[in-house]
């Protein structure tokens, strides 16, 4: 069977969707999120829980210890590889996750990019750090506005490596890109989105607020403990893991009450962690902010992707009709 991708941004449901769809196709799920290869990441990657995993296989999930990285040539030389395996299976590779710049490398193939360059990188951080990653965004917009545009101001990882390749190549990251596309591939993708931008905020607020209940200091604290980690791996840079990793380090010796559980002071509920100002208040504002502004993001990339069908994802079938577009496709 040739694959099948599923995309939206966090929050929309893939995660439901992939499963109702294995309920109805022989399916094994590929996923594309840079969150979810790490392993000890459970609650705020929203990980599928080990029930989810046992109903359905899925791949590139817990591949790698939050230590390491994983590139978008890892991820499309991976996918393709598990795609060519799930299919000589009879089962169809399903695509799904939120992870743009993965669909984007897949679809439109890889360019030779050049190698990182430790002085170089050194150089782009001394400047953020004198001028800021928003000044640096706006430098990159005006030479690449096409990769600045999906990019936040304070992307640091994203920004230096644009202007890495830009210094070092004399090219931009969006025609070095244009320059591959006969290497990707032509896989059908269907998109889950919102036609209502508050019906998606909503979600969101009560995925943070949900992720905090299951314990996700508490994680962020474990991931702490070991020592070998920092806010510079881009694990630990993953949204919802830097705003609590960056409450510990403003909070230190201070822990939120009800750790682990409820958390109503997380919140800004009533109680004396919860008035302004007060330690940890903003960490839920902030989570929430950082999970709004990936989302955008997300939305941004999609629509840069012509080849996709839409699904509102806040319609009042968005499940029946994936599974009937999907059969249709299928059936053609």
């Amino acid at each position: 069977m040739n694959p099948v991708c599923l995309a939206g941004p966090t929050g929309c449901g893939k995660t439901a969707a992939a499963l109702a769809i294995a309920e109805v196709l022989p399916v094994e799920i590929i996923s594309v999120d840079s969150a979810l290869v790490y392993r000890g990441m459970d609650i705020g990657t929203a990980k599928p829980t080990a029930a989810e995993q046992a109903a359905v296989p899925h791949h590139l999930i817990d591949i790698l210890d939050p230590t390491g990285s994983y590139s978008a040539a890892e991820f499309v030389r991976d996918a393709k590889r598990l795609a060519s395996d799930i299919a000589a299976r009879g089962k169809l590779p399903l695509l799904v996750g939120g992870t743009m710049l993965y669909f984007k490398a897949l679809f439109d193939g890889l360019s030779t990019l050049p190698q990182a360059d430790a002085e170089l990188r050194a150089a782009i951080d001394a400047e953020a750090l004198e001028r800021g990653w928003p000044a640096l965004h706006a430098e990159l917009a005006a030479i690449d506005p096409e990769t600045a545009a999906r990019l936040a101001p304070n992307d640091s990882q994203r920004i230096q490596r644009a202007l890495e390749v830009i210094r070092l190549s004399g090219r931009t990251m969006t025609d070095l890109h244009a320059a591959s596309r006969d290497d990707g591939v032509d896989w059908p993708l269907f998109s889950l989105e919102p036609t209502d931008r508050a019906w998606l905020h909503e979600r969101l607020a009560l995925r943070f607020d949900q992720m905090l209940d299951a314990g996700l200091v508490d994680e962020v604290k474990a991931l702490r403990a070991r020592g070998d980690l920092s806010l510079a791996l881009p694990s630990m840079r993953c949204v919802g893991y830097r705003q609590v990793w960056e409450s510990l380090d403003a909070n230190e010796g201070l822990e939120p009450p009800g750790l682990g559980h409820a958390q109503p002071a997380l919140r800004g509920d009533p109680g004396s962690l919860g008035r302004p100002g007060a330690p940890w208040a903003d960490l839920r504002e902030r989570g929430i902010a950082a999970t709004r502004q990936l989302a955008k993001r997300q939305v941004t990339w999609l629509r840069s992707m012509p080849r996709r069908r839409v699904i509102a994802c806040d319609g009042p079938q968005p499940i029946p009709e994936l599974l009937a577009g999907l059969q249709r496709l299928l059936n053609a």
